[in-house]
């Protein structure tokens, strides 16, 4: 069995976020939405003593060659250890055979990159076209990745950064502002809100950080942070007010999301229908009418995503093999 061993300075050096990257992941959410995917659901285990929890996720999309399983973790204690609190791997699988073809030691790299570029297409398909500044909530690894990939789809002018500990937002702003050239301003939680067309929260908070009375016309809000049942960012009558509600994955989000805590307080009722990504980009459920309007994506993470950059990224790394 040839089983390709990749690491992460090797993923590090073939995949970033590109329209490529942004294309597979959207191909992804519309095939979960199509009835093509086969996508079990999340094994999650929760590790409280050390504040830690892991996932195991994987998907089939019909018709492809391969898929991934994903091993993926969270301990978001590591940075006293000096270790970063995203880790994992993925294993891309042979539909035809069931035979393990590559092995990508990405530590957590390909799940930062999809979650990313997931938050770029939400933002595309629900963000006002004219977005001045970015609200970004939160100083960890996806609040880097998330704010880079929103380049991809919109141009703005400034960013707006929050967090629990003001020195890892002002680190923040300092390293972002010098990656993208743009103004990034430390400030409180409610002028981020209140200022921003566009805001991303990235954080693990289990009470909400982002309220009902700053949210004003016109605001999108692409929340990627809760993707486990105890989390909740967003306070849940922003949801139940929201003139668009989007899910990555109805289910999912029932069970893990902003959605679960909006559906449990009451300010959502269990069957108020609610949109997919895949469901816009199919063109079978409509997203922001007006520049007005509040919008709120609800992301948790999918398998597909993960079949997809894996995909994507053996793709690359087989290719520069081969032009070796």
């Amino acid at each position: 069995m040839n089983v390709i061993l990749v690491t992460e300075e090797e993923l590090r050096e073939v995949v970033d976020m590109d329209r490529e990257g942004l294309e597979a992941i959207r191909q992804g959410f519309a095939k979960l939405s199509g009835g093509e995917v086969v996508q079990p659901p999340i094994m999650h285990i929760e590790i409280e003593e050390h504040n830690g929890e892991v996932d195991l996720k994987g998907a089939y999309v019909k018709g492809l060659d391969s898929f991934a399983l994903k091993l993926s973790s969270g301990f978001f204690e590591n940075h006293k250890r000096g270790l970063p609190s995203a880790s994992g791997l993925m294993v891309v699988v042979s539909a035809e055979t069931g035979v393990p073809q590559a092995l990508l030691l990405d530590n957590g790299y390909l799940t930062d990159v999809r979650t990313g570029l997931a938050g770029a297409l939400a933002a595309e398909l629900l963000a006002p076209r004219d977005v001045h500044t970015v609200g970004i909530m939160g100083s960890g690894a996806q609040a880097r990745y998330q704010l880079r990939a929103l380049r991809l789809v919109r141009e703005f002018q400034q960013v707006l950064v929050w967090s629990p500990k003001a020195e890892n937002a002002e680190r923040y702003a300092e390293e972002m502002s010098g990656q993208l050239g743009l103004p990034v301003a430390v400030v409180s939680a409610e002028e981020l809100v209140t200022s921003s067309q566009l805001v991303v929260t990235t954080t693990p908070a289990r009470d909400p950080i982002l309220m009902r009375e700053w949210v004003h016309p016109g605001l999108h809000i692409t929340a990627m942070g809760s993707d486990s049942a105890g989390k909740n960012e967003i306070d849940p009558a922003v949801l139940g007010e929201a003139d668009v509600l989007v899910c990555d994955h109805r289910g999912q989000c029932l069970n893990f999301g902003e959605l679960r805590s909006a559906v449990a307080s009451g300010a959502v009722p269990a069957r108020r229908p609610v949109a997919e990504l895949g469901e816009l980009v199919l063109g079978e459920r409509e997203g922001r009418k007006d520049d007005a309007q509040v919008t709120v994506a609800d992301l948790t993470g999918t398998g597909v995503q993960d079949t997809m950059i894996a995909r994507l990224a053996l793709e690359r790394v087989r290719a520069r093999q081969e032009g070796a």
